[in-house]
């Protein structure tokens, strides 16, 4: 079973404050968004292109829309 927290030591990198990620704990991918919880921050890989995967496996819908311009006056001719 792979180790669950691991002591590491922050740094400068300029003016930014950074960390090493030990190897077993590597992201996959090149970016990460990383946001604070009360004094935790939580870093997550950035996960391209998994919504079109996930939409292209759904099933199409058969129920039919409302139609929601049914009781709307009709639209204004418009001459450019």
């Amino acid at each position: 079973m792979a180790e669950t927290e691991r002591h590491v030591r922050l740094f400068r990198n300029g003016r930014n404050q950074a960390l090493r990620i030990p190897r077993e704990f590597e992201l996959d991918g090149d970016e990460a968004i990383v946001r604070k919880e009360g004094d935790r921050l939580v870093i997550e890989p950035v996960r391209k292109g998994r919504l079109l995967a996930l939409l292209a496996s759904l099933e199409p819908l058969e129920e039919r829309f409302p139609d929601v311009d049914e009781d709307l006056a009709p639209l204004n001719e418009v001459e450019l």
